[in-house]
């Protein structure tokens, strides 16, 4: 059987037991003295039998409910009696009566969502947050969160979710109509010019700075029988031309070379939506991009440097991450201590979730009562519950010990005037 835990303040309420016990035992005891002197008495006056009548019926309603309240917790004077230690014997049972009573009385949808309405979280939660000091705590709170999970993770799990989550919706979805689409609309807004400017600037360039190596190609791949000064005049006059045509495409925006990139780009924009063949190529070059080592390290590089700069960022009172999520906390505050749309949102939002809650573990927190009382030894269930009410019992006995000796007065006054 499973031990319960130290009741709170248990030495103190062992006391306050012991003293009503003893305060409920002296009225017994009274009453039983002062029986015994009106018996004992001879030739006593009348009213002694009204005294003895009221110390009769007060020592029988001592004893009465002296046996009533120890019959919850124990057998009276150790005596096999049916019906006592009611709560040892009956352990199990009222653990089911509990569950289900507070299943039936705390646990229904309706209870809870008229309770947390009348609680107003939402304005109670604004109010508290648009303070300074606890805006503050709630985010140091949550930077200590933060820093524990970044800290527990392992890189190596994080980058494998990183890349099942990222590489597989990637390959899950085609290249080429997205890719199609998109140069479509880039070429229709005409952003594609700035490209194609940039690259005719840089082969003009390129030309420009490398004349002797367009000359010695030319050089090279003269006949042997050439004349040498031959060749040089080619040379020179396929470099001027090759020149003033990268100078042409480079100036003029409407150059043949220039329409002829436009065609292909819209071809291939096409070609990229609709021709198989070039969409089965689209997703080659994906797989091979994807599964190249450098795109594989760099999820292990993004995973490292976001974990740095969380952990940087969490740890630093003044960082921009907690500064904006103090002030975030304080902004949601604000709109929830005063605006009456967002607090009813909120508040149905609650509702929802704990409404939820009850109606989908309801069961399983009354097990958890159930199966918990099961668990407790009977005989310290007993001894628990009995600190904690037991003194209050105790009155029960002082009560009996009282009522009936008025019971028993009332009893024998009426037989007197009847007899």
């Amino acid at each position: 059987m499973e031990q319960l835990n130290p009741v709170p303040g248990e030495a103190e309420k062992l006391r306050a037991l012991r003293t009503m016990k003893l305060v409920a035992l002296s009225f017994l005891l009274a009453a039983t003295v002062i029986f015994l002197v009106t018996v004992l008495w001879t030739d006593p006056p009348p009213w002694v039998g009204y005294v003895r009548a009221a110390a009769e019926a007060g020592m029988v309603g001592a004893l009465a409910d002296w046996f009533a309240v120890t019959a919850l917790f124990r057998r009276p004077l150790g005596l096999p009696i049916p019906h006592t230690a009611i709560i040892p014997t009956k352990k199990d049972v009222l653990g089911d009566s509990l569950g289900e009573f507070v299943g039936s009385n705390f646990l229904s949808e309706a209870v809870v969502r008229e309770r947390l309405r009348r609680v107003g979280v939402a304005e109670r939660l604004g109010e508290w947050l648009a303070k300074p000091e606890n805006a503050d705590r709630v985010t140091a709170e949550l930077s200590t969160m933060v820093r524990g999970a970044v800290t527990v993770l392992r890189d190596e799990d994080v980058q494998a979710v990183l890349e099942q989550a990222i590489v597989t919706r990637v390959m899950a979805v085609p290249w080429g109509p997205p890719m199609g689409k998109l140069l479509e609309r880039v070429m229709a807004d005409g952003g594609h010019h700035k490209l194609v400017d940039l690259v005719c600037d840089q082969a003009y360039e390129w030309v420009k700075r490398n004349e002797e190596r367009i000359q010695g190609l030319v050089s090279n791949r003269a006949p042997s029988w050439s004349p040498k000064f031959v060749d040089s005049l080619v040379a020179d006059k396929l470099y001027d031309e090759v020149l003033e045509f990268a100078w042409s495409v480079k100036a003029d925006g409407n150059h043949p070379m220039r329409l002829a990139v436009d065609k292909f780009l819209q071809e291939f924009a096409g070609q990229l939506q609709t021709d198989e063949k070039v969409m089965r190529r689209a997703e080659d070059i994906k797989r091979q991009v994807l599964e190249h080592p450098e795109v594989q390290n760099v999820f292990g590089s993004v995973w490292a440097t976001a974990k740095k700069l969380l952990l940087n960022a969490a740890e630093d009172p003044s960082s921009e991450l907690r500064q904006r999520v103090r002030s975030g906390l304080q902004t949601l505050g604000g709109r929830l201590a005063q605006d009456a749309g967002v607090r009813a949102k909120v508040d149905g939002w609650v509702e929802g979730v704990a409404a939820y809650l009850v109606l989908n573990y309801r069961d399983e927190i009354t097990t958890l009562i159930t199966d918990t009382v099961q668990r407790w030894d009977a005989d310290e269930t007993a001894r628990k519950v009995e600190l904690q009410v037991g003194r209050d019992l105790q009155f029960i006995r002082i009560n009996g010990t009282v009522v009936g000796a008025l019971a028993g007065l009332v009893i024998y006054t009426v037989a007197q005037l009847i007899g």
